[in-house]
C-alpha cells in the first residue's frame, strides 16, 4: 500500500495494492498492523454501506462527544470526499482536505477523529464503504453547512440533492461549544 500524506497532518490517502489479472483483482481492504504503521491506530468497531445517486451531497458531519475516526472507500462509482478539520485550537481549524474515491483508483481517505467529514456523488450512483472507530450516536451528532464560506470548499455544484438535517446545517463559527478540543479527540 502506498500512504499519500495532505495539507493537513494525520489525514491521509491510501492507496492499496491493487493485484489483478484477467481473471479480476484482489487487495486489502485493510490490514491492522500496516495501516497501524501508517498512522491509522484503531479498533474499528462498525461499518456502514451507503448508496446514494448523482449530485447527492452528505455531510458535513461530525460527531462530539464520542468523535468517530472513518475510512472511507468507494466500492462502486466516483465521489468528492472532504474532511473538515474542526478541533477548536488545531492550527489547520477550519481547513479541509478534498479527494477523488472512485472504483478505478480504489483509493481510501483516513478521516481522523474530530474532523467533520461529508461527500458528493459524481457517477449516477455511488456505493460508499467506511469503517469507523466509534459507534454512531445520533444525539451527539452535528451538521455543518456543506457551503460555510469559511471553510470554502469548491464542490463544483451549486444545488446538490440534501437532506432536510443537511440542509439546515449550521455555520463552523456558530457552533464553536459544540466542537471537540485540539489535543482531546
Amino acid at each position: 500500500m502506498h500512504v499519500i500524506p495532505t495539507e493537513i497532518q494525520d489525514v491521509l490517502i491510501i492507496q492499496p495494492k491493487l493485484h489483478g489479472d484477467q481473471r479480476g483483482f484482489f487487495l486489502e481492504a485493510f490490514q491492522a498492523e500496516r495501516y497501524a504503521a501508517a498512522g491509522v491506530k484503531c479498533a474499528f468497531v462498525q461499518d456502514n454501506l451507503s448508496r446514494s445517486v448523482r449530485d447527492v451531497l452528505r455531510g458535513l458531519h461530525l460527531q462530539n462527544p464520542r468523535s468517530q475516526g472513518k475510512l472511507v472507500t468507494v466500492l462502486r462509482g466516483e465521489i468528492l470526499d472532504v474532511a473538515v478539520d474542526v478541533r477548536v485550537g488545531s492550527p489547520t481549524f477550519g481547513r479541509h482536505v478534498t479527494a477523488l474515491l472512485t472504483e478505478e483508483n480504489r483509493r481510501q481517505l483516513w478521516v481522523p477523529r474530530g474532523f467533520a467529514h461529508g461527500f458528493l456523488v459524481l457517477s449516477e450512483s455511488a456505493d460508499f464503504f467506511y469503517k469507523c472507530d466509534e459507534f454512531y450516536s445520533p444525539e451527539n451528532e452535528t451538521v455543518i453547512a456543506w457551503n460555510d464560506p469559511e471553510i470554502g470548499i469548491k464542490w463544483g455544484i451549486r444545488a446538490p440533492t440534501l437532506s432536510t438535517r443537511d440542509a439546515a446545517g449550521a455555520r463552523l463559527r456558530d457552533i464553536a461549544a459544540a466542537l471537540p478540543k485540539y489535543g482531546s479527540v
